[in-house]
């Protein structure tokens, strides 16, 4: 798979959480700021195996969202 359709895939799972988290009154949720609490983990580790990545988003909860926003607007970084 090349990187450019791997990375679209990637970008319509994050906005497809993002509606979802949107639908449930959380009215500002971008993709790049799902992509940015999923991603995160992967930091010490690189990225998994794409459906490692696909389980990541669509498992993602909105507590867990929230709780990397937290930290994130803690820790000084605009999102």
């Amino acid at each position: 798979m090349a990187d450019e359709e791997l990375d679209f895939i990637i970008e319509e799972l994050c906005r497809s959480k993002a509606e979802e988290f949107r639908l449930l009154g959380y009215e500002h949720v971008e993709g790049k700021e799902v992509w940015d609490c999923v991603s995160a983990k992967y930091a010490k580790t690189g990225q998994p195996e794409l459906h490692q990545l696909v389980n990541d988003i669509l498992s993602l909860k909105v507590t867990q969202f929230m709780n990397f926003m937290t930290l994130s607007a803690f820790k000084g970084n605009p999102f």
